[in-house]
């Protein structure tokens, strides 16, 4: 291809780096591994993400950067992780004109405690063969993104701590103004997608003002939505469960911190109550619960589009201690004490083998389901072009699902990759799926309205009906989904 090196070498704001052009039809350029913010480690282990050192000649960017310190992720293309995490990955179609597409910038989920922007569900190659730029990114998570602590608040110029991944995400959208339109990206077109937590961290995000231009619209794949947030000062004690001293803490290393991190990580988590090893009301990035931000139109205004799977629990709370009768009534009281008759009602079993299906939904209920649609109730009452859709679609031979997540492959045009090995089977109505999904992501991206020619006709979200599009077998539109449930956990204000 004539020019192809040139068009390979591209400046950022900090250098020049090098790509790759995977030959495919049609062809793609990919820049991997580039850094968006300096090494978050030694000093600067609990601190905002500081900028980077520009460098001279031309850096390669054929390879991912290291992900957050996690426990191993086999889905990741990484192959390491690091403190030294702050990357992000670009792809873009071969013939993109600078500044022409938009840009849609994928946040990863994984319970603010790991993920990868190098998963193999979120390769950027299909999209973008679809007209678009795409960017994945890391962020720190577990204690290296969100401890809060008194002794860090002390150092902190706004006197606050926590909160540093996503410090980490407005940064690399940061980078995403400044240096995308080289790479064919448009930087007033952002869409900013993510799953679980990189759509709660997107919801924030909305209330917070440092995200005031950053992106313009965005997409949401199970929220954890309008939850509690631990404030401040209750994520501080819980930090000094750590120890006392920071400079004792910034002096373990990566290893030593990480095994800190059930201190923190309960594995069974309140269903209506805060958690601290996540985003926090820190007063200063985050300066109340969305739940507050939302009733009073605290949230800029957006096109959005807004989802969840038919089941978001069963997966995450397989693993739970929760399998009498007895064991979920007694879950269900703590969670709802004001009114454990109606929740026992709407969550409760009658016998031993109900009680994994009715925990799971409960969770799914309060974690995703609940914020899902408070999230798009406020944001129509400012603006009226949201959408919102239900996943529902089994792959063969799948016995229970689609469980939390299982749709991110769909969208990406990645059917063949999954959270691990062996990646669950698909067939033809996958493949017919996926062509209407990421077909209604990218009109979406571009034109702020998922629905155009050839795509699913999808009504916009109403207060009246509630209508979503229901991506099964087959699509279809429905309405007012789980209501019953969601309208009690509105009424007790007890979502979590």
């Amino acid at each position: 291809m004539p020019g192809q090196a040139t068009a390979l070498e591209l400046p950022t704001r900090c250098g020049r780096v090098a790509g790759a052009l995977l030959p495919m039809s049609p062809p793609v350029r990919c820049w991997l591994g580039i850094p968006y913010a300096a090494p978050p480690v030694g000093r600067w282990r609990w601190c905002p993400p500081q900028p980077v050192q520009p460098w001279s000649g031309v850096r390669p960017a054929t390879r991912f950067g290291a992900d957050s310190v996690q426990a191993p992720m086999p889905a990741s293309r990484a192959g390491t992780v690091s403190e030294d995490c702050l990357f992000l990955n670009v792809w873009s179609p071969a013939a993109a004109p600078p500044g022409a597409l938009p840009v849609m910038v994928w946040l990863h989920g994984g319970g603010f405690v790991g993920g990868s922007g190098a998963e193999t569900r979120c390769d950027g190659t299909a999209l973008a063969q679809q007209g678009v730029v795409v960017v994945s990114l890391n962020y720190r998570t577990g204690l290296f993104g969100f401890l809060a602590h008194p002794g860090l608040s002390a150092e902190s110029p706004q006197r606050s701590s926590g909160n540093y991944g996503l410090l980490d995400q407005l940064a690399a959208l940061a980078w995403v103004r400044d240096s995308i339109g080289a790479f064919g990206g448009d930087p007033s077109r952002v869409t900013v997608f993510g799953v679980s937590a990189g759509s709660a961290s997107i919801s924030l995000l909305l209330t917070s003002p440092a995200a005031e231009g950053l992106f313009h619209q965005a997409i949401l794949h199970s929220p954890g939505a309008g939850r509690p947030l631990a404030g401040l000062d209750d994520a501080e004690r819980a930090g000094l469960a750590l120890g006392g001293r920071i400079d004792a803490l910034r002096a373990l290393t990566a290893t030593e911190l990480f095994a800190l991190t059930p201190r923190l990580s309960p594995l069974v988590r309140g269903l209506t109550s805060p958690r601290v090893l996540r985003p926090i009301r820190d007063g200063w990035l985050i300066a109340r619960d969305e739940r507050d931000a939302f009733a009073s139109g605290g949230l800029r205004r957006m096109q959005l589009i807004v989802g969840t799977n038919s089941d978001e629990g069963t997966l995450l709370t397989r693993g739970w201690p929760v399998r009498t009768v007895a064991e979920l009534r007694a879950l269900i009281a703590a969670n709802f004490p004001h009114d454990t008759g109606r929740a026992l009602a709407l969550y409760g079993a009658a016998d031993e083998a109900q009680v994994p299906a009715r925990l799971a939904e409960a969770f799914a209920d309060t974690q995703f389901n609940f914020g899902a649609r408070l999230l798009l109730r406020a944001m129509v009452r400012q603006q009226p072009r949201c959408w919102r859709y239900l996943f529902s679609r089994r792959r063969p031979g799948q016995a229970d699902g689609p469980h939390h997540g299982d749709e991110v492959g769909h969208v990406f045009g990645n059917l063949g990759a999954g959270r691990g090995a062996p990646s669950l089977p698909f067939d033809a109505v996958d493949q017919a799926l996926s062509r209407a999904m990421s077909g209604a992501w990218v009109a979406f991206a571009r034109r702020a309205d998922p629905n155009g020619e050839g795509l699913p006709a999808w009504p916009a979200f109403a207060p009246d009906g509630e209508r979503h599009l229901d991506f099964g077998d087959p699509i279809a539109v429905g309405s007012d989904a789980r209501r019953p449930m969601l309208d009690f956990l509105d009424a007790c204000g007890a979502a979590g």
